[in-house]
């Protein structure tokens, strides 16, 4: 008798500290399937770019000593243009047809690039400069970008040396990403599942299952009797 109660006494404790944890794992994991994972990310927002003209004869950049990692020929709104990577990770663009160096994106350029490929409704509302030491939370990329707000709530987020889209954020996005967060209580990076709470509030919930899978039985032997 004594035993059932100290178990019973640890369960109900160990059920109130578990309680909102299970609370947030539910609703968050309700919202996270409550819309296609395609649907979240946008995808239908962006088309494919424009195809390379027929009949291209692109001269290649002066590359210089700078040691080189790949080089690659993309369409874009004004033209074909050559994407250069180099081995230290820093890119650049080249004319397609001339194979000069071009200077890094504009902010119009950026605007240019999202209206010409978008395939909403929504209109740019807004276009600023993030910085690669601090990027936005909805980013998390260590790069340099401009960042293309639509009027619906919707974000583009263009790599300002390259003008490759990057990421697209749609406000569900944000509140999904939000929840994430919430799901493996990490809300400041959302990244970290292995953090101490979302481990130590895990351990919490098993210990409490157990100890409910013990008393049944406890308990329904003394009901017999």
């Amino acid at each position: 008798m004594k035993t059932r109660q100290r178990l019973r006494r640890w369960h109900i404790w160990l059920g109130w500290i578990v309680g909102l944890p299970f609370l947030a794992w539910t609703v968050s994991g309700l919202v996270m399937v409550a819309r296609p994972i395609e649907t979240v990310r946008g995808e239908d927002l962006i088309a494919e770019g424009p195809a390379l003209p027929a009949g291209l004869a692109p001269v290649p950049p002066a590359i210089g000593p700078r040691p080189l990692a790949s080089l690659r020929l993309e369409p874009r709104p004004d033209g074909a243009v050559w994407l250069l990577k180099y081995a230290d990770g820093a890119t650049r663009l080249a004319d397609a047809a001339t194979g000069r160096l071009l200077p890094p994106l504009a902010a119009a350029d950026a605007a240019r690039i999202v209206e010409t490929r978008y395939t909403g409704k929504a209109r740019v509302a807004a276009v600023d400069r993030t910085s690669a030491a601090s990027p936005p939370l909805d980013l998390r990329r260590k790069v340099a970008a401009w960042r293309v707000t639509m009027t619906d709530g919707t974000r583009f987020y263009l790599d300002s040396a390259t003008g490759e889209i990057l990421a697209r954020r749609t406000s569900w996005w944000r509140f999904y990403d939000f929840m994430w967060g919430l799901h493996i209580m990490d809300l400041e990076t959302r990244e970290d599942a292995h953090n101490p709470l979302l481990i130590g509030f895990g351990i919490a919930a098993l210990v409490t299952t157990l100890l409910a899978l013990v008393m049944l039985p406890l308990t329904l032997k003394r009901r017999r009797r």
